[in-house]
């Protein structure tokens, strides 16, 4: 059981696109400001923050949150499930290997303790005026490609002008309503001109979010970012693919002539010579190669393992560290959710019915030894989640949408819906009757056979996964299924299946995951939005629903975090009235386990556990492991 999926490694890259993620802050009045005629302030600075201060000044030693000291050296092995046959990760179309962008930067980054800022890193300063009708990049001049060729503004301009001809449609259709020009003014300067009608708040994030490739060797290789390639894109970034073994094996190695090397914001960063990737079809037999020694580091997704299964010889010896670190972040949206494309979903109290028969209570006891809490909204753990009654705020946004008949009256008095409570018994029978009326009441009879049919068809429905270890939290949920009368199957297919037929939005009901921002906007129109509900993987649900709509613009448009923070709510609200998930369960800690050659600063980021950031290797550890025996 894999409580906390996806379980494979992420591919997608941390900042490229990060209007997919969520708010991208802006303004700042930080920086020197100057008269542009007679009109505009002009502003000037190193970072950009729309609702605050930025957490960083112009100048800084090191970041503060690593040990500007830590050794470089080493490697990190790590592990994720499925397979990989290309090294793009701009497409659909194939499997991308686990890291696939690791080297990939872009114009401006983001800092662990400082999550909603946003800062040049490519380059020096960036200048706007206070419309945010446009944005300069000032370059930096030392950037340079893994293989030293130079990086330029021309590069960036036609960077950007590829994704527009050959990107994913959700990312032309993003980037086309925000920007109408990328302008070079000379070699190391360029300029974003943003449509008059694009949420100023994202508009210099989402520019900034541009990574660094160069033309002259996108050309050399014919490289076309609409294709699967099994030849990652050249980038900037501090590793590079060093080799690989399909479907086994990915090495990334440090670049010794990484340009930003003596930089203030990488001093105690990027530590590992190299980052190893195991990948296994299976979670059981990844966890044996851990305890053999195959890779060396280990995220615990599966609560029974945790709780019953570091109880082998390194553990003991202590050739192997296991620990619980802290996790301040969102709580994870995961959950079983309804594909809403299919007619049977159509009907809220069938979704009800069915979120009914799944017993949380039942299975964090005795499955996962307690060790989970229930998610309960899209932005859990935090002040962004909708709880009780609406307040007058959220009143204000709920109102005018009932009057048009896009919502039910109930969602102004009603508290915000969290999920059924179950007894420990694996059926609930208060929940199974109450399921039962509400299936009765949708026209969904039981026969003589016990199942359920409306118009003599039969009530079906298949979940869609891939990992083995998900079996024992499924099949009890299809079982109460099965007692309501319903045609519950579980369907465990390879990866690629799972991945290929999530693509084609080809099931009943699967498992989803993702973590809301801190600062939500644009990148809600790719999780919930009516616009990307036939090409985006992000709203696998299928949600398209115009007050949804309406409310994720009230979010964009937010000028304060007061409005910010009320229109989420409404919209955490609403989404979790439209009952089209079934909300399983999150920890507010990182179990991690790994051999004792590795070490990190302390206190670690609330936002940011950093293994493959900020740790290091500690080469006297890993010679007495090795001469223990203890590693492969």
């Amino acid at each position: 059981m894999a409580p906390s999926r996806p379980h494979a490694l992420p591919v997608e890259r941390p900042n490229m696109l990060h209007w997919l993620g969520g708010g991208l802050t802006a303004l700042a009045l930080l920086g020197l400001a100057q008269q542009a005629g007679a009109e505009e302030t002009i502003i000037e600075t190193h970072g950009y923050n729309f609702f605050g201060e930025l957490g960083y000044g112009a100048t800084y030693d090191h970041l503060n949150y690593v040990n500007p000291d830590a050794p470089k050296g080493g490697e990190i092995a790590i592990w994720t499930l499925g397979v990989f046959d290309s090294f793009n990760l701009y497409t659909r179309k194939g499997n991308a290997g686990a890291l696939a962008t690791i080297g990939h930067e872009d114009v401006l980054t983001t800092h662990a303790d400082d999550p909603t800022a946003v800062y040049c890193f490519l380059c020096t300063t960036m200048e706007y005026p206070e419309s945010i009708d446009w944005v300069i990049f000032n370059l930096r001049d030392d950037v340079t490609m893994a293989d030293g060729r130079p990086w330029t503004a021309s590069d960036l301009k036609f960077t950007f002008d590829m994704f527009m001809k050959d990107g994913l449609p959700s990312f032309r259709a993003a980037f086309g309503a925000f920007v109408e020009e990328v302008e070079v003014l000379d070699t190391h300067r360029v300029r974003f001109r943003f449509s008059p009608d694009s949420p100023m708040r994202d508009r210099i994030g989402l520019a900034g979010g541009m990574p660094a490739f160069s033309q002259s060797w996108i050309e050399e290789n014919e490289y076309k970012i609409d294709e699967a390639n099994i030849l990652p894109i050249m980038g900037t970034g501090a590793y590079a693919l060093d080799s690989y073994e399909i479907p086994s094996r990915i090495v990334y190695k440090r670049n010794p002539d990484y340009w930003a090397e003596d930089l203030p914001v990488s001093k105690g960063r990027n530590n590992f010579d190299s980052i190893r990737v195991e990948y296994f079809g299976d979670s059981v037999a990844a966890f044996e190669a851990f305890k053999a020694g195959a890779y060396t580091f280990r995220s615990e997704n599966s609560s029974k393992t945790w709780a019953t299964g570091y109880d082998f010889p390194g553990i003991a010896n202590g050739h192997v560290k296991k620990e619980e670190l802290p996790d301040g972040s969102l709580s994870l949206m995961q959950s079983y959710v309804f594909n809403l494309r299919r007619d049977l979903f159509d009907d809220i109290r069938v979704r009800e019915a069915v979120g009914l028969m799944f017993n949380f209570e039942w299975s964090n006891e005795s499955l996962f030894y307690g060790l989970y809490d229930r998610v309960t909204s899209f932005w859990g753990n935090s002040d962004l989640q909708a709880v009780g009654a609406p307040s007058a705020g959220e009143l204000a946004l709920l109102q005018p949408l009932v009057d048009a008949g896009q919502l039910e009256a109930a969602i102004l008095t009603d508290e915000a819906v969290i999920p059924p409570v179950s007894s420990t018994r694996q059926v609930d029978r208060k929940n199974l009757r109450k399921a039962s009326a509400l299936l009765d009441e949708a026209g969904w009879v039981v026969g003589d056979d016990g199942m359920r049919r409306k118009d003599g068809k039969l009530l079906t429905i298949e979940f869609l996964d891939s990992s083995p270890a998900f079996d024992r939290i499924t099949l009890p949920f299809v079982e109460n299924l099965k007692r309501l009368g319903i045609d519950a199957s579980l369907n465990r297919v390879d990866p690629a299946q799972e991945r290929e037929r999530q693509r084609k939005y080809d099931f009943d009901m699967t498992t989803h995951n993702g973590r809301m921002p801190l600062e939500p906007s644009t990148g809600l129109k790719q999780w919930f939005g009516s616009e990307g509900v036939d090409e985006s993987s992000r709203n696998l649900m299928g949600v398209a629903d115009p007050a949804v709509d309406a409310l994720i613009e009230h979010v964009i448009a937010a000028q304060s975090k007061a409005e910010l923070k009320t229109a989420v709510h409404a919209l955490d609200r609403v989404l979790r009235a439209k009952k089209f998930w079934v909300p399983q369960w999150f920890k507010s800690k990182h179990t991690v386990a790994y051999y004792d050659m590795f070490e990190y600063p302390t206190p670690l980021p609330d936002y940011a556990r950093g293994e493959l950031d900020f740790w290091w290797y500690n080469a006297e550890k890993h010679e007495a492991l090795k001469a223990a025996g203890a590693l492969r």
